[in-house]
């Protein structure tokens, strides 16, 4: 049985393709570029200090000029017949974003949950996969300079000298590779340069926010450099438990990175990096609904009124997991070798990662001792990936061709911790039994028998084990039919291999079976009432994961695809570009870590889109824009069973759906004047099933999956130069993401609306804020900044594990406003 869905999860998976040639670089300051308006020399006139000449329609061109590797080639974005949203590192910097979840609100169709950051979700295009643990891997692809991760819990690591992210949209099977059915998400780091340079920063903010980062790029030789980059991320957290004082929303991580360059000759190029992070905070702060007293000792109402539900962003917090935390130790080392022929290149990547997590959090929301429920999800995951890819261009085409194999080994823990007391809860409210330890140990008091039943700690665990193995050959080929058509067709086979087991452990409570095993000595168990010898025998057994106790179960799969592509791009100016493509994507098979014996076929979506990227030089304007249709079958999804058995908790089963979705996304970027720019990202889906039943029966088919219609992204930018020799910025970024499209099983899910007394699913704001001076050259400067400044408050949903057993459903809130003085310098 599954107490709720954990990405619990583990590393590296497959590198595809994707950003491992990465010979361009991203102008440093900008949303897409903004070396197109320089910082003016000393001299120039007060009307351009100013800010209100026209902008150079030359430099316009400049919006649009970031290399990106989306298709494995170093090219413009402008260039590239795939729906792409950058995210540049000036703007990382002005969000004072530490990770990409502290931003996704700003990349409209991505949502990504990270109030447990080693058990991250990722949604993108209203694709998005429940985590079940070491068995399955994200519909959404990360990769860190290229290296695919494949658990959740080593994919959402701190920025640490970013470059850029590459978001792009709409199924990617051909070019990432298996698990990028919805999209990629390539976050690419800088490499060291023949340049001595070092740069630092602090920042400090309310809730006791210290942060810190600095680099040192070092060139050996005239053909060697170093690069060394390290961060520090501290905060007291955001929310206080009201009866101990302890912090919850807690920040605190650091991580390093190591790059060294070796160009071995003129034509062959070594790059070695290593990255290191470490995690430690407490998990995630789980608020209760329920109206309690101070009593302990007191049973919540069951079941539980959706009336009385408190609100949670008003409601003090109460939590008591015995050893809550959340940590991760996050290694990874890669090795690239790239070399240059006559006739194209070829690269060499050979990446490890490995990591350790543990994450034990409140699951009842309250601090009485009869409610008491805490899960804890536990992994070790290690993983390797070796790629070899070919590439070239001539007058005909532009070609890249490659193979790869991918193994990984990862092991998982999922516990549930409760106690004697709360089994008594549970033996009250879902066995009907009334409480039987309570009035056992009661009658033992009565008789003067130094014995108790009550108290006593209760585990059930089940592990895992996985062995994984990828192999994938691919090729993709851009046809230069004319100056102005190309054609590009792509194809690669991937064949996965897995092995998977599951091992329920008996239930572990050797405190109770101590004190048992003594009453069974003394002969009073023999002399309790039948009902009561009932009842003992009954919690001999597990009550919460009760499949297969004590017996391993073993499975293993193949599965193999053909991901193909093809994309037409017409040139109609050098300045406009249209295309339409056809793309499949694929996710393997995979296992449900708690649903002992449990498989799942694999995930494919077809895909259909059309679009148009374009630059209006004389108006300094770039717009972006596409549609797509898809068709998803087979999304595999956790979803909480209401018909869940009458011996325990109830269930998160893996519900099986077809969805379809139509789709409108646009870009534009704006700059009038040499010293403003605006921005503007906007997305439209409708997102629907084609086929879907309820776990409780329900026809979903035809209702909405939950994906909202619409979201978007809007920022300005102002540069006041000559202020105090140097240059004054003001940015302002809006965000909005639209309400939950609910369905006929939203409710119970926690989705969508429970209680009169507060939203769930509502539409959400966010609104930042910076104030940025800064010397020529960027030298040093200085800033205020504020993240969320209008304070808007969100409830993100209800769980309803806790609430079908013990009556407290508790909530997830997302966290207040945030703001700090930043001061940085660099040579």
């Amino acid at each position: 049985m599954n107490t709720r869905p954990r990405p619990l999860s583990a590393c590296l998976h497959r590198l595809l393709l994707g950003s491992t040639l990465v010979l361009g670089a991203l102008p440093a300051d900008g949303w897409a570029s903004d070396d197109a308006s320089p910082a003016p020399q000393q001299g120039t006139s007060s009307s351009q200090q100013g800010g209100s000449t026209a902008a150079d329609p030359e430099k316009a061109k400049l919006l649009g000029n970031v290399t990106v590797t989306a298709q494995s080639r170093t090219q413009e974005v402008q260039s590239v017949p795939i729906p792409v949203q950058i995210v540049t590192a000036k703007q990382i910097d002005t969000l004072a974003a530490t990770d990409l979840s502290k931003m996704d609100i700003f990349v409209p169709g991505l949502v990504i949950d990270a109030s447990q950051p080693t058990q991250p979700t990722y949604e993108l295009r209203g694709i998005s996969t429940s985590n079940f643990g070491i068995g399955t891997e994200s519909a959404v692809g990360i990769y860190i300079n290229g290296v695919y991760a494949a658990r959740s819990g080593g994919s959402l690591l701190a920025f640490n000298d970013i470059a850029r992210i590459e978001v792009l949209k709409g199924p990617q099977g051909t070019l990432f590779g298996r698990n990028a059915a919805a999209g990629a998400i390539s976050i690419v780091t800088n490499e060291p340069t023949d340049k001595l340079e070092g740069s630092a920063r602090v920042r400090f903010g309310n809730d006791g926010r210290k942060y810190a980062d600095a680099l040192v790029n070092i060139p050996i030789n005239k053909d060697m450099a170093l690069r060394l980059s390290v961060l520090d991320n501290q905060s007291d957290g955001w929310i206080k438990d009201a009866a101990t004082g302890k912090r919850y929303g807690e920040d605190n991580e650091w991580g390093t990175r190591a790059v060294f360059r070796w160009n071995v000759t003129d034509n062959t190029r070594v790059l070695l990096s290593w990255d290191h992070e470490k995690l430690d905070q407490p998990p995630a702060p789980a608020i209760g609904l329920i109206p309690l007293s101070n009593d302990t000792n007191e049973r919540a109402p069951f079941p539980p009124d959706p009336s009385t539900y408190l609100n949670p962003l008003h409601a003090p917090l109460y939590n008591d997991t015995i050893g809550a935390r959340e940590s991760r130790r996050f290694d990874g080392g890669t090795l690239q070798i790239d070399h240059s022929f006559s006739w194209g290149d070829f690269v060499s990547t050979t990446a490890w990662r490995g990591f350790d997590t543990y994450n034990k959090g409140d699951y009842d929301g309250t601090n009485h001792v009869v409610t008491y429920l805490a899960t804890a999800n536990i992994e070790h995951n290690n993983s390797w990936y070796q790629e070899f890819k070919l590439s070239g261009n001539n007058d005909l085409m532009d070609w890249v061709a490659g193979a790869s194999y991918y193994q990984e080994q990862a092991r998982q823990t999922s516990e549930t911790d409760i106690n004697t007391n709360s089994l008594d809860t549970l033996a009250q409210n879902v066995l009907g039994v009334g409480t039987p330890l309570t009035d056992i140990s009661n009658a033992l008091a009565s008789f003067g028998l130094p014995f108790t039943l009550l108290g006593d700690p209760w585990k059930e665990s089940i592990s895992n084990d996985g062995n994984f193995k990828a192999y994938a050959a691919f090729g993709d080929v851009i046809w230069h039919v004319s100056d102005k058509f190309d054609v590009t067709t792509g194809l690669r086979y991937t064949r996965d291999e897995k092995e998977f087991s599951w091992y329920n452990m008996p239930r572990s409570a050797p405190q109770l079976d101590a004190t048992i095993a003594g009453l069974e000595g003394l002969g009073i168990v023999q002399m309790l009432p039948p009902q009561a010898q009932a009842a003992l025998a009954a919690f001999s057994n597990n009550v919460i994961f009760t499949s297969a106790v004590g017996m391993p179960v073993y499975a293993s799969n193949t599965w193999n695809n053909w991901s193909p592509r093809v994309v037409a791009s017409y040139k109609f100016t050098p300045d406009v570009m249209g295309y339409f493509s056809i793309t499949k994507g694929y996710k393997a098979g995979g296992y449900n870590s708690v649903q002992v014996g449990s498989t799942f076929q694999p995930e494919k979506v077809i895909n259909y889109e059309g679009g148009i990227k374009s630059l209006f030089p004389d108006q300094n304007l770039l717009l972006n824009a596409s549609v797509y249709y898809y068709r998803y079958n087979n999304m595999q999804s956790l979803a909480l069973d209401p018909n869940s058995p009458a011996t325990g908790l109830p269930i998160y089963v893996v519900n099986s759906s077809d969805q379809e979705a139509k789709g409108l996304e646009l870009e534009a970027q704006w700059q009038p004047i040499d010293g403003f720019r605006a921005n503007f990202m906007g997305a439209y889906i409708d997102s629907t099933y084609r086929k879907a039943v309820a776990p409780d029966g329900t026809d979903l088919t035809g209702q909405p999956t939950g994906a909202p219609y619409f979201s978007g992204a809007l920022s300005l930018s102002y540069t006041v130069h000559g202020i105090a020799n140097g240059d004054l910025e003001f940015d302002l970024s809006q965000a909005y993401r639209g309400a939950t499209r609910c369905n006929a099983d939203s409710q119970f899910q926690g989705q969508c609306n429970v209680s009169p007394n507060f939203k769930i699913g509502s539409s959400e704001q966010r609104t930042d804020a910076r104030i940025d001076w800064h010397a020529p050259g960027d030298h040093w400067g200085v800033a205020l900044y504020g993240t969320n400044v209008f304070n808007k408050r969100y409830v993100t949903g209800v769980n309803n594990i806790s609430a079908s057993v013990f009556g407290t459903p508790f909530a997830t809130i997302t966290p207040p406003r945030m703001w700090g003085l930043e001061l940085r310098a660099k040579f």
